[in-house]
């Protein structure tokens, strides 16, 4: 028999500020993880790495306020964060100019007072809704400090300097095409300018969770090394000074592809604001997205994907490739074996194999290359070898076809290509199939209502290609598929039902209506208005908790907590008369700047967890283990809090690079999100009883009037590139849940899709968990915008709980199911799936 754990009783969190053991062993990981990720960009004339105890100079907004992460959601309230400056000098560096450093910390905080009292100022009151939207479009301004003085430099006798250029982002705003965003700020030109006058040796450092222009960089001989160091959490600069000086050896690669121009990416005067309509956004471009544009339209970028420097050297070899027969159960599946070995005669390090094919280019017509397997060696002595088997899934070679509404693999030649980045990739294999087989037979979804005019590569140019290739192949290793061996997977649809638990069912069964209106919202009761932060109570800070209403049957409440850079709680709070005081949601933004007092009411708990680094930085360490370890140091603090969900991993494409919210996202690539997703869903849900969210489902590509936008997008584009990702978490990992998103697809809210929470999640890939709406969904939109999603339209599509849930929620629902548009069973359904959650849960002694 269950037994309920009685958290009203518990108080999450413990009343000192002494460091915890989970805190130690988590840093650890957080500074591991943010050490794999950074990614050493250029190392002219071997600049790096640097010894300890050397001078060096820091200048830039990010050597003193380095950037853990993004805010919004993705936030995480830390005990602290280590800068830049404190890592260097924690690692032994002299550091120069703290003079500099000590001028502009005064700056930025003077500034930062400023800007957060004309947010006040503007928004008039502390309403949150205004709040946050005024929060959202007036970003800070980070200062660029002051000018080096050339003769002041001189006393230093120092030659090496750091320009760590910041920026930050977050959801519910898109960054700007403009200086000071996209674009350096004239202000850090002058100083940058300056740095390079005064120091022959320049490293430039990016501390932005996304990519920047960096056309300026051509014009300064002195710099000669290029770091993206993206957001690493809150050891952000102890990890730094780890790769800096050769502790650890840079195997960070990029996840995105970095244009030379802003303009070169093919939704650039389309994408959001950027053609004053944030209404409908057109995915125009199909399934040609970051790599797949580059790489077969011939327009050459300034970092390919893929692309990552070390401080040593390997060499990597084909050794074997084989065909692994499958089932009608389990499709077969191509096995890549090659030997690594680490030619240096210095560094250890560790290499990234990374797998790329073309596909036949028949009636179909497809990119140059995709990326179809990858994996990364362990750390490799100089001169040491490894040999590493590498799997390339058949529906990883294969094409939807709307026509069929089918995976196909189409019959010719596969060129399979092995290198560590896109342009290093030589072709050193083929496969070859002499008959077009169908590997999955689908119906159709999320169907266009309107006309996408799509683009599409030079057919003539692409032929020419793949004779060159084909040429260059001839000779080498090669393998034919045994066609009659290749099966079709036929999807059978409706099956939602026999998905069902039968305790979980047989317990919806019989609860009262009302019981079951009120359990498919978070707990209405509980909070103040919903807002995350405020509208969960038993652990405060969290996102929401579900209704207690059937305690009396035997199911918990359980409680949601926000991600996905760790666990996004208060910091801390108090215990007046054994009851919680729940601070105000904006007390709680940047780190308290906006809290009116920090007066102790009653008994004070605290509640440090840890920031790790942003998805986008975990994803460029390319390392399975790592995600893994991130995942299973996330869970300790799930199980010390007592959080069952985790709304986390993000998991969305990064269409373009002015989306807001791509710091909390792995790629551009379909397969590397999948597999980085899945991989920290293992490492989660190794500890039972709890698990994450995968979000958000699907096209979350824009946050400007992310509401309300209507992604109008192909539905081949949609799945291969928007989809196919969540598709391989779901079939890798089963997350506990996943997580709609706000906007439309081709006219219908994702909220309110039964196409993709039901026929897709559930029915194509077996999807057996809990659907949940993101915070607000159902809130009413401004005039002039596209309408809210519904309630009971959620439930219909098979979203099983509208979250955080308002009182207007339980009104539409009774409303439905009185006129008759929202079936009874149907509710009982969401319901029981909430149920079988709720009863695997840590809400049970």
């Amino acid at each position: 028999m269950r037994v309920i754990k009685n958290v009203n009783r518990i108080y999450t969190g413990k009343k000192t500020q002494e460091i915890s053991d989970y805190e130690i062993q988590n840093r650890k990981v957080a500074r591991e993880a943010a050490a794999e990720g950074m990614v050493l960009l250029e190392n002219c004339e071997h600049i790096l790495p640097l010894m300890p105890g050397s001078k060096v100079a820091l200048y830039g907004s990010g050597a003193v306020k380095t950037i853990k992460g993004g805010s919004g959601s993705g936030d995480v309230n830390e005990r602290e964060t280590i800068s830049i400056w404190a890592g260097m000098k924690n690692a032994g560096y002299e550091i120069v100019n703290e003079d500099w450093l000590s001028d502009y910390k005064c700056l930025y905080e003077i500034e930062k007072r400023a800007w957060r009292d004309r947010i006040l100022e503007i928004t008039g009151n502390r309403e949150h809704a205004a709040f946050f939207r005024t929060f959202a479009s007036h970003p800070f301004q980070i200062p660029a400090g002051s000018v080096p003085n050339l003769e002041k430099v001189k006393e230093y006798d120092c030659d090496i300097a750091f320009y760590i250029i910041s920026r930050t982002a977050g959801e519910s705003a898109d960054r700007k095409c403009e200086k000071g965003d996209y674009y350096l700020s004239d202000e850090e030109l002058q100083v940058l300018d300056g740095v390079c006058k005064c120091y022959s040796n320049v490293i430039l450092v990016l501390n932005s969770g996304g990519i920047i222009d960096l056309g300026f960089k051509d014009c300064y001989p002195s710099i000669k090394a290029v770091i993206q160091m993206g957001q690493c959490g809150m050891e952000s600069g102890n990890a730094f000074a780890d790769v800096v000086s050769g502790k650890v050896t840079f195997g960070g690669h990029l996840t995105d592809t970095w244009a030379f121009r802003y303009e070169d990416y093919p939704n650039a005067t389309t994408f959001s604001y950027m053609d004053g309509n944030v209404h409908k956004e057109y995915y125009k471009e199909g399934i040609y997205v970051g790599y797949r544009y580059f790489d077969t339209f011939d327009i050459p970028v300034r970092y390919c994907f893929g692309h990552g420097l070390s401080y040593t050297d390997f060499e990597t070899n084909l050794m074997n490739i084989v065909y692994k027969a499958g089932s009608l159960d389990k499709a077969g599946e191509i096995r890549v074996t090659v030997e690594v070995r680490n030619v240096g005669e210095r560094y250890a390090g560790k290499e990234v194999v990374q797998i790329y094919a073309s596909c036949p280019q028949n009636k179909i017509k497809k990119e140059f290359r995709r990326l179809v397997a990858f994996a990364k060696t362990k750390s490799l002595e100089p001169g040491e070898r490894q040999k590493i088997e590498l799997s390339i899934s058949l529906k990883g070679l294969s094409s939807y076809c709307e026509e069929k509404s089918a995976w196909i693999m189409e019959e010719g030649m596969y060129g399979i290509w092995i290198g560590n980045s896109l342009d290093h990739a030589k072709v050193e294999a083929s496969i070859e199939l002499d008959k077009t087989v169908i590997l999955e037979q689908d119906r159709a979804i999320c169907l266009r209502k309107e006309e996408l005019e799509e683009i599409f590569p030079n057919e003539d140019s692409l032929l020419k290609k793949e004779a060159k290739w084909k040429t260059e192949v001839a000779g080498k290793s090669g393998i034919v598929l045994p066609k009659d061996e290749l099966y079709t997977k036929e999807v059978v649809y409706g099956t939602e039902e026999s998905l069902l638990e039968k305790e979980a069912l047989q317990i919806a069964k019989h609860l009262f209506v009302e019981q079951c209106v009120q359990m498919c919202t978070g707990a209405i009761r509980r909070g103040k208005d919903g807002t995350i932060g405020t509208a969960g109570i038993s652990v405060p800070g969290a996102a929401a908790e579900t209704s207690l209403v059937a305690v009396d049957e035997g199911i918990a409440s359980i409680t949601l907590a926000d991600g996905p850079a760790g666990l996004r709680l208060n910091k801390f709070y108090d215990v007046v008369n054994g009851e919680r005081k729940i601070q105000d949601f904006i007390d709680s933004v940047e780190d308290g700047l906006f809290r009116i007092s920090d007066e102790k009411q009653g008994e004070r708990y605290y509640q440090f967890c840890t920031a790790f680094p942003i998805g986008t930085v975990l994803a460029q360490s390319w390392d399975r283990e790592v995600l893994k370890k991130v995942g299973r140091a996330v869970a300790t603090e799930l199980e010390i809090f007592q959080i069952t969900l985790w709304l986390a991993p993000g998991m969305n494409i990064h269409r373009n690079p002015l989306c807001g919210r791509n710091f909390e996202y792995y790629s551009e690539d379909p397969l590397i999100s999948g597999i980085m997703a899945a991989d920290i869903t293992e490492g989660v849900q190794e500890t039972p009883g709890i698990g994450t969210t995968i979000k958000h489902f699907a096209c979350n590509n824009q946050e400007d009037n992310r509401l309300g936008s209507d992604s109008i997008i192909s539905e081949r584009a949609l799945r291969e590139i928007y989809l196919r990702g969540f598709e391989i978490c779901v079939k890798e990992a089963q997350p506990m849940a996943i997580m709609t998103s706000y906007n439309l697809i081709n006219g219908i809210h994702a909220a309110n899709s039964h196409d993709l929470c039901t026929k897709a999640a559930r029915d194509e890939w077996g999807f057996r968990g809990l659907i949940m709406t993101d915070w607000g969904t159902t809130n009413e939109m401004p005039e002039g915008y596209t309408k809210c999603s519904r309630p009971e339209c959620c439930i219909q599509a098979g979203n099983d709980l509208i979250c955080p849930g308002v009182i207007s929620d339980h009104e539409q629902i009774r409303a439905a199911l009185k006129n008759g548009t929202l079936k009874e069973s149907e509710l009982r359904r969401s319901v029981a799936r909430l149920i079988a959650i709720i009863l695997k849960s840590n809400a049970y002694e």
